[in-house]
């Protein structure tokens, strides 16, 4: 049997960072609102009231075309896009058709420790719609609509038909996420429906250059539905294409609840929406200054900032990935870096950089992920600075790593910084040589099975008493040390 080639494509929709909305002055912040009080005659669709091009919103677009290397047109215009959804009050968007904002481009991202490459085909700028709530408590059985949305700054970033694995789609997708959050283009934050992705997707059997008849799949919330949705419909589609079956190009939403897609409705083409040039805005011209000034003013982009890390302070690539995943990470890291250099001055960047690293990708993840997926150290009381002193402490032998991980857990619990925690707790590391052979020897006495285990061969048995050691001193003295000491008297009591 041939083998089956996946083609997917895809269009994201993007909710600006304005204040206002793309055509009104409402505010364009409209979630968690009551219903229909962000609205004015512009964005509900009165006769006879003109809209106004929202100029950050057109910077802001202009901006992400910049960042992902696409040519920007120095004349785009708006047009009306005509179909009769319930969630369109004016029955048609101002949209962006023949004369787009950005043109070509492409996205950069690591897939399996390999680059991979998507081209873009445009990025538009466009009004977003009404929001329908279906089911709602006001009227059961219904759908009441709220136009708070209506109006609110929407860019499409529309793929080439590049991506050929459900895995390389999300790929794609957060390096969209994570390079605008970057440059501060969008919260992008699928919950709140500010990033929202529609999948087109064919089979074809590899070797075949004609595209198969594409299928649209919407309803898709998250990273995890957006991948199963995905996985979903190839493999539905190689079904039918095996079966000699026809593929019908259409629209079908995503039942995460049973895991499969459903059809909606048949797929238009762009002669069925009946574009034509918005008579109420006159065309945009994007001049050199302007483009120049945008280019300006972009802030080192993730992909860079990655590979510097891997050069500058010694990471592997995946350690600078991860490093670099916010920019709010990428800058905590890099100014404990440089406030553990201050403390530390006889040590080089690398070796300091590499330590704040395990730690940051370590036990200060881990603390962050309880607080919730995205949170950053500016969501605490704990500063990169206060990172930098813990382990400017661990350096100096005055804790051990034990206890830096259960004076970090009090630090996010904000019961004061580092070194006031070691206080107020004791937990300085013991230096008393004949306080730790104590210890020891007690261990040893109190522990006669775990000693005869040992010295049998069972090596595990040394770490159960090195465990005992820890436990009996808080973690106030350093495992390898414990290890060295028992394995000594032990061998002396032989």
């Amino acid at each position: 049997m041939k083998k089956i080639q996946p083609v997917i494509g895809l269009e994201v929709h993007v909710q600006l960072n304005t204040r206002s909305k793309m055509f009104c002055s409402c505010s364009r912040d409209y979630f968690n609102s009551e219903p229909n009080t962000k609205v004015c005659p512009v964005c509900l669709g009165m006769p006879g009231v003109l809209p106004v091009i929202n100029k950050k919103a057109v910077n802001l677009t202009i901006l992400t075309g910049l960042a992902f290397d696409c040519s920007i047109s120095p004349i785009s215009s708006f047009a009306r896009k005509n179909y009769p959804y319930p969630d369109l009050v004016k029955g048609y968007q101002i949209s962006q058709f023949e004369e787009p904002l950005c043109i070509g481009g492409k996205i950069s991202f690591m897939l399996n420790n390999e680059i991979s490459e998507v081209s873009l085909e445009r990025i538009h700028l466009e009004e977003d719609t009404a929001r329908l709530i279906h089911n709602n408590s006001t009227v059961q059985d219904s759908s009441l609509m709220d136009i708070n949305r209506s109006g609110v700054p929407l860019m499409e970033v529309v793929s080439d038909p590049d991506m050929h694995s459900a895995d390389q789609a999300i790929g794609y997708l957060k390096k969209l996420r994570q390079t605008l959050r970057y440059i501060d283009v969008s919260d992008a934050d699928m919950e709140k429906g500010s990033f929202r992705c529609d999948a087109n997707i064919s089979v074809r059997y590899e070797g075949d250059k004609t595209l198969g008849n594409k299928v649209e799949v919407k309803n898709m919330n998250s990273f995890r539905s957006i991948h199963r949705a995905i996985e979903t419909e190839i493999e539905r589609q190689s079904k039918m294409l095996n079966a000699g079956e026809e593929i019908v190009q259409e629209t079908r939403g995503f039942v995460d609840a049973k895991g499969i897609t459903v059809s909606q409705r048949s797929k238009e083409q762009a002669h069925d929406y009946r574009y034509f040039p918005e008579p109420d805005l006159p065309p945009l011209f994007n001049s050199d200054l302007t483009i120049s000034n945008l280019k300006t003013s972009l802030k080192e982009l993730p992909n860079i900032k990655s590979k510097r890390f891997e050069k500058q302070y010694g990471l592997l690539s995946e350690e600078s990935e991860l490093l670099a995943s916010t920019k709010q990470t990428a800058d905590n890291f890099e100014e404990s870096v440089k406030e553990y250099q201050k403390l530390l001055k006889n040590n080089t960047e690398i070796e300091l950089a590499k330590t704040v690293a395990n730690w940051y990708m370590g036990d200060i993840a881990k603390q962050l992920n309880q607080i919730s997926p995205d949170a950053e150290l500016q969501d605490t009381q704990v500063s990169p600075r206060h990172i930098s002193e813990l382990l400017q402490l661990i350096h100096k032998k005055q804790i051990t790593v034990s206890s830096a991980k259960v004076v970090l857990e009090k630090m996010f619990n904000n019961e004061g910084t580092p070194s006031n925690i070691v206080d107020q707790e004791g937990l300085g590391q013991l230096n008393n040589t004949d306080a730790i052979i104590e210890i020891i020897l007690n261990v040893i006495k109190n522990n006669e099975k775990a000693i005869r285990d040992y010295n049998s061969g069972k090596t595990s048995a040394l770490g159960y008493l090195v465990g005992q050691v820890m436990k009996e001193t808080r973690g106030r003295i350093d495992a390898n040390e414990a290890s060295q000491l028992l394995i000594k008297k032990i061998s002396e009591k032989k």
